[in-house]
C-alpha cells in the first residue's frame, strides 16, 4: 500500500478529505464523495484522512474545520475547500485538473 506522501505526490489527482467520526457534516460527504467518485471513475483518487487518528497531518496542512477537502497533484494543493459541498460542484472542480 502506497503510503500518504506517495500517493499525493503521484501523477493522477488525489482528493483527501479531512473527516472525523463525530463529525455530523462529514458523515452527508459520503455519499457525496461516492457520488462523484463513480463519475470521475479512476481519473482522480479519493481517501479518507480521519483526524483523530491522524493528527500530524492534520496539523502539516493546517485542518481547523471538518470536513477539509483538499485536492493534491504531485505534491501542490490545486484547491482546498472547508465544509459540505455539493456532488455537482465538487465535480466541476476536479473537471478543471484532470482535463
Amino acid at each position: 500500500m502506497k503510503s500518504f506522501q506517495e500517493l499525493i505526490e503521484g501523477e493522477k489527482p488525489v482528493l483527501v478529505d479531512f473527516s472525523a467520526e463525530w463529525c455530523g457534516p462529514c458523515k452527508m460527504m459520503a455519499p457525496i464523495l461516492k457520488e462523484v467518485a463513480q463519475k470521475t471513475g479512476d481519473k482522480v483518487s479519493i481517501i479518507k484522512v480521519d483526524v483523530d487518528r491522524n493528527p500530524q497531518a492534520a496539523a502539516h496542512y493546517r485542518i481547523q474545520g471538518v470536513p477539509t477537502l483538499i485536492l493534491f497533484r504531485k505534491g501542490q494543493i490545486l484547491w482546498r475547500q472547508s465544509g459540505v459541498i455539493p456532488a455537482h460542484q465538487l465535480q466541476q472542480v476536479i473537471q478543471q485538473y484532470i482535463a
